[in-house]
């Protein structure tokens, strides 16, 4: 057998012991479910269905993770089992995470008011797997959460730790390496599927389409398969005029991924049309972005085969002094 493939199948071998293991015993929210959150939540997320304000308020369905956040002190119900899974794949060279996906059942309308309590347990661990990231395994935890007791909804959320592509990784002490795919820019590709398929081919021919509801009108972004204001699966596109503002931003130091020059800027910018969608600030030095800054759109080609679209400072709206980075 190739010492390689017999180092990971040993591997495999250790990583599989870890599931089933908990990853958090008796964890409880640090708030009970309240109206602030919600609050907050919705604004940050442009939602306004009527069911998340008022008398006989619920909380939306999505925030079911929101309340089991420990924050930066974390959760005193937390086992070891977790971490050490993650130091093993840490010391195999696996050290990049990125999260790949979430999957959620809801049993129950969360209430203010409601308390809530929760278990999980690492579910599963992947074979070694090659993406476009780089080589790594799939880590899978199930979070079950309780209301007063009661159950209420499973969270699953998915991790990818990796080895970087083209940067190969440390295999142990060893000292070994494992090449990744070359070539190209390196950076990662959407996921295009029939739902936001529409939204790839207008930035193809650099237009901005926003989605628009024939039932009521509204406009909605990310694109969804439905309303959320009214249900109707019904809708057509408008053009983004490409002027906003940056509602807020955050600035990436870490990780590092090879297709990346950080520190640079990734912002919630808000469209004049009302709606709002993550991109990256260009043509600005990072700790010049601001909130409320103008900003124009623009198409930045990442390689021969992907554009994005990104935003600018507008004219008299912060300047280009320094350049830009391309994030995204």
């Amino acid at each position: 057998m190739n010492a390689d493939v017999g180092a990971d199948a040993k591997l495999y071998g250790r990583l599989k012991a870890f599931e089933g293991r908990a990853a958090v015993v008796a964890g409880a929210g640090k708030d009970p479910v309240n109206e602030p959150m919600i609050r907050h939540w919705c604004e940050a997320m442009g939602d306004t269905a009527p069911a998340y304000s008022g008398p006989g308020a619920i909380a939306p369905p999505t925030m079911l993770q929101a309340w089991t956040m420990g924050g930066l002190s974390g959760h005193t119900g937390r086992s070891a089992a977790y971490d050490e899974l993650l130091a093993l794949l840490d010391g195999a060279g696996y050290t990049s995470v990125v999260a790949t996906d979430c999957e959620q059942e809801y049993v129950r309308d969360l209430r203010p008011g409601d308390r809530i309590t929760f278990d999980a347990v690492i579910e599963s661990v992947s074979e070694r797997k090659t993406t476009k990231l780089g080589t790594g395994h799939f880590v899978t935890t199930r979070m079950d959460v309780r209301a007063d007791g009661q159950p209420a909804g499973t969270h699953r959320f998915r991790i990818l730790k990796y080895a970087p592509a083209g940067r190969g990784r440390e295999r142990g002490r060893g000292g070994g390496r494992e090449g990744g795919r070359q070539g190209g820019s390196g950076r990662p590709r959407p996921v295009v599927n029939r739902d936001n398929a529409g939204f790839w081919d207008g930035v193809a021919r650099h237009r901005l389409l926003i989605q628009r509801c024939e039932g009521c009108g509204a406009l909605r972004f990310p694109w969804l398969p439905g309303c959320g204001a009214c249900g109707s699966p019904e809708w057509g596109t408008v053009e983004a005029s490409g002027v906003g503002t940056v509602f807020s931003y955050v600035v990436m130091h870490h990780p590092a991924f090879p297709a990346f020059d950080p520190p640079y800027a990734v912002g919630l910018i808000e469209l004049a049309e009302g709606v709002r969608m993550v991109s990256n600030v260009v043509g600005v030095p990072h700790d010049k972005v601001r909130i409320g800054m103008p900003v124009q759109l623009e198409f930045l080609r990442v390689d021969e085969e992907l554009e994005l679209p990104v935003f600018r400072p507008a004219e008299g709206g912060g300047g280009d002094e320094g350049g830009g980075r391309g994030g995204g």
